[in-house]
């Protein structure tokens, strides 16, 4: 089983299509929206995406990793799949974990694999554990687009956590609109605003015929009116 890989992207230094200046204003406005009508949560930004020329019938369906410079959801919840080594990690920070016996509790019953995977963002899992993952769990993980990322014993977990928590998934289905998150309205609008030109250029780069697919781009607050930028 491969493990997902992340695309690590250079962006340049202006967008081609968008100024930093209306984008930097854009973004004041929805932080200045969320700030009026403070909320009792963290509001994550979202970039919002209308497509045209593109049918998701015919032409080939993209997808794609990018990691962002700024955690755009800090309360991203994380589970790790792990052998001794990382369940022990996991424990010391504070991260939820489950071992091999944990996952053949699961008895391979539909209900409760779902169930597990709904109450996860993503999952972490240690080579000896993830090649073991389809047997213990079923296409479960996988069916909920969760199958986990691959985490070797010399890389750090905290960082790679973060990791996690920073990077964006672009993925055409059936229809032409995609959402994802970019910041949130704890971030400076400088940190929003280095995002979001990140996560342009990579799905501009995705696309067929590049920026002539692109018809709408917003951005907005979880409780927040939509900003268009594009």
């Amino acid at each position: 089983v491969s493990a997902r890989r992340t695309r690590f992207f250079r962006v340049p230094a202006r967008m081609s299509k968008i100024q930093t200046a209306h984008l930097l204003n854009c973004i004041g406005t929805v932080l200045e929206g969320a700030e009026s009508k403070k909320r009792e949560f963290l509001e994550t930004i979202e970039l919002q995406i209308g497509l045209k020329n593109y049918d998701p019938q015919k032409d080939k369906r993209f997808a794609g990793n990018i990691k962002l410079p700024h955690i755009p959801r800090p309360k991203m919840r994380v589970c790790v799949l792990g052998d001794a080594f990382h369940c022990e990690k996991a424990a010391s920070l504070g991260i939820d974990f489950k071992n091999a016996d944990g996952l053949k509790n699961f008895n391979k019953n539909k209900k409760l694999i779902k169930k597990f995977a709904k109450k996860y963002h993503q999952f972490l899992a240690s080579e000896t554990l993830i090649k073991q993952i389809p047997r213990l769990l079923g296409p479960g993980l996988n069916k909920a687009g969760k199958f986990p990322t691959l985490v070797q014993q010399q890389e750090d977990l905290s960082t790679k956590v973060d990791e996690i928590k920073a990077t964006i998934k672009f993925q055409l289905k059936k229809v032409l609109c995609l959402n994802v998150a970019v910041g949130h309205c704890g971030m400076e609008g400088q940190q929003v605003c280095e995002n979001i030109k990140l996560a342009i250029n990579f799905l501009v780069s995705l696309l067929k015929k590049n920026w002539q697919n692109v018809k709408v781009l917003y951005i907005k607050s979880t409780m927040g009116k939509p900003v268009r930028i594009y």
